[in-house]
C-alpha cells in the first residue's frame, strides 16, 4: 500500500515539472508575493528649486556684464532687455559674492537694471559687475518677489569663481559712434580720482575738508576729484546722459538734492 501512493506521489511531481515549472522556482510555503517595481517620481527630474535647472521650453541664459540703474520703483525687483517679463533670475556680484534673486519686471536697457531695493540687498552701487543666471525659484520665493520684498539670500560665490567670471568681463557696449568713457568705477575708493578719470559724472557735494569728502565718497560708492581748495565727491563715470540721470535721482532721493551732472572733458 505504502508503495503505491509514493508510486502516485513521485508520478505528480514528474507531471508538474513536464509542465514547464522547476521545483526551485516555485514560491516558499508562507512567502510574500514579488512586489512590483515603484514608479518613477515624475519630479525627480525637476531639480531642486532655487537653482539654474530650467523648466522644459525655457532658455538657458547666464552672463557676466555690468548692471544698471531700474529707475523709481518699490520693492526688488530688476528690468532685463532680454530675460522676458515675470521670469527670475540669480545676480551675483563679481566684488563681493553676494548673490541674491530678482523678478524681472520689463524690458530694461541692457544686460540687468537693477532696483534700488535690490541693489541695497545686494551692497552695490554704480554700475558694479555682476553675473546674471536664469532660475527657477521656490513657490515661496516667487511669493515674496511678487510682493516686491526680498528673498533669502543665496550662498556667497567662492573666490576661485569670481575670478574666473571676472576674466570674461569685457567693456560695456558702444552706444554711439563717439569712443565710450572708461569702464565705470565698481569699487569705493578714498584716493583723488587719476587724470584719465574722464566722461560723466555726477557730482554730489564738494567739501573743503578731505576726511569728509572721503569719507562721503565711500558711503556712496564714489571717488574724490580734489581742486581749487575743495574736494569734490563724484559718481561715475557713466555711459550716457540717461544713466546719469537716474544715478543723480537716486542720490537726491538719498538726501542729497543738490547733486547734478558734471562732464569731465
Amino acid at each position: 500500500m505504502k508503495s503505491n501512493i509514493k508510486t502516485v506521489a513521485i508520478a505528480l511531481l514528474v507531471s508538474g515539472c513536464a509542465g514547464g515549472e522547476r521545483l526551485d522556482e516555485l514560491p516558499a510555503v508562507g512567502a510574500a508575493p514579488p512586489q512590483a517595481a515603484a514608479p518613477a517620481d515624475p519630479d525627480a527630474a525637476a531639480g531642486p528649486q532655487g537653482s539654474s535647472r530650467l523648466r522644459p521650453g525655457e532658455e538657458r541664459y547666464d552672463r557676466v556684464g555690468y548692471a544698471g540703474y531700474a529707475g523709481p520703483g518699490e520693492g526688488v525687483f530688476a528690468l532685463s532687455s532680454v530675460l522676458p517679463q515675470g521670469s527670475h533670475a540669480e545676480v551675483t556680484a563679481l566684488d563681493s559674492g553676494r548673490t541674491i534673486f530678482v523678478l524681472i519686471r520689463g524690458p530694461g536697457s541692457g544686460l540687468i537694471d537693477l532696483s534700488a531695493g535690490a541693489a541695497r540687498q545686494l551692497g552695490v552701487t554704480g554700475n558694479p559687475p555682476v553675473r546674471v543666471r536664469r532660475v527657477t525659484v521656490t513657490a515661496q520665493d516667487a511669493t515674496l518677489l511678487a510682493a516686491g520684498q526680498a528673498a533669502p539670500m543665496r550662498a556667497d560665490a567662492p573666490p576661485a569663481l569670481l575670478a574666473g567670471l571676472r576674466r570674461r568681463l569685457v567693456d560695456p557696449p558702444r552706444e554711439s559712434v563717439a569712443p565710450p568713457p572708461p569702464r565705470p568705477v565698481t569699487r569705493p575708493t578714498t584716493r583723488p580720482a587719476p587724470a584719465v578719470a574722464r566722461g560723466l559724472f555726477v557730482q554730489v557735494a564738494a567739501l573743503s575738508s578731505a576726511a569728509r569728502a572721503r569719507a562721503l565718497a565711500d558711503e556712496l560708492g564714489g571717488i574724490v576729484r580734489p581742486g581749487g581748495g575743495v574736494y569734490r565727491v563724484q559718481l561715475g563715470p557713466y555711459l550716457n546722459h540717461g544713466a546719469a540721470e537716474r544715478a543723480r535721482a537716486d542720490v537726491a532721493r538719498r538726501g542729497y538734492g543738490d547733486a547734478r551732472i558734471v562732464s569731465i572733458p
